[in-house]
């Protein structure tokens, strides 16, 4: 039962899809990641005030650039899934994202040198043969360009997973990786925001905007309480439930029908996950 939060933060990271999904239409990626970004900062900073912490302290650190690396790639990996979400059916794109434990396995064997058994590049294997079913019966002419993305944000959330591992390696605490990712993520999307121009929230936008941020943090919150307390590879097979939560937002709230091949990829995909959850290292939490 205490795996279960996992359930509970993967409804919650499908409902952040719909809310970037229905806000896409008025606003960039950027800027979706800038929102969703600034509602988790002031959460955590509200968290780190009412634990009556000294506020500079316990945010001090010396591994700066670690933490820059890992928060770059995690930003890049949210605009191109919110890019991704914005243009493809939602299951398709939160599909296409999950594919980051099959690119985990190939970056930590060549990048952290670990030794992995056949049954995890049979996995991968699996799970790219999961994508090309996925794909080819819905993503013709300009389709390709989201679903390239979704895929990218895929392989960069491994290379943010690989950056958190490395951090814990040097001692640095979660909730320090996650204030730092949520900084830069912010800063980022200001940045771009300043440079590209942005929209200006109506009154009715700042509830789906509020609405991603909120979402983003208590799903963060249930899945950090689900490996807490938890059985570790449960949680992580569990996590995939995220594909089905989106598959059926996706044909109740946006009338998406996807053809049976595109059904059996996203079952494919999501099996490979989980056979590559389970012949690994258990996975860290989701860095998005």
């Amino acid at each position: 039962m205490k795996s279960s939060w996992m359930l509970v933060a993967a409804a919650l990271f499908a409902l952040m899809g719909v809310l970037v999904k229905h806000a896409s239409a008025s606003f960039s990626p950027a800027e979706l990641v800038f929102y969703r970004s600034a509602f988790g900062l002031l959460a955590i900073w509200g968290v780190i005030a009412l634990g009556r912490r000294r506020l500079l302290a316990p945010l001090a650190t010396r591994h700066w650039r670690a933490h820059f690396w890992r928060g770059l790639s995690g930003f890049v990996a949210l605009v191109l899934f919110f890019y991704a979400i914005g243009r493809l059916p939602l299951a398709t794109a939160v599909t296409l994202n999950y594919t980051a434990p099959l690119f985990l396995a190939a970056l930590s064997a060549w990048w952290l040198r670990e030794r992995h058994g056949r049954g995890l590049v049979g996995a991968v294997l699996l799970g790219f043969v999961g994508i090309v079913l996925l794909l080819r019966p819905q993503v013709q002419g300009q389709d390709w360009l989201p679903a390239l993305a979704g895929l990218a944000s895929g392989m960069l959330a491994a290379v943010a997973y690989v950056n958190v591992k490395q951090l814990g390696k040097l001692g640095e605490p979660e909730w320090r990786v996650v204030f730092y990712f949520t900084l830069l993520a912010t800063v980022g999307g200001g940045a771009w925001m300043a440079v590209a121009g942005f929209h200006r929230p109506l009154a009715g936008d700042w509830l789906w905007l509020a609405g991603i941020g909120v979402t983003a943090t208590l799903a963060q919150l249930a899945l950090t309480r689900a490996y807490h307390r938890g059985r570790t590879l449960m949680v992580g097979s569990l996590a995939y439930t995220t594909v089905g939560f989106s598959a059926l937002y996706g044909v109740l709230l946006f009338d998406e029908r996807l053809p049976l091949p595109a059904w059996i990829g996203m079952a494919v995909v999501a099996a490979a996950g989980v056979w590559a959850v389970r012949a690994s290292t258990p996975a860290p939490p989701d860095p998005l």
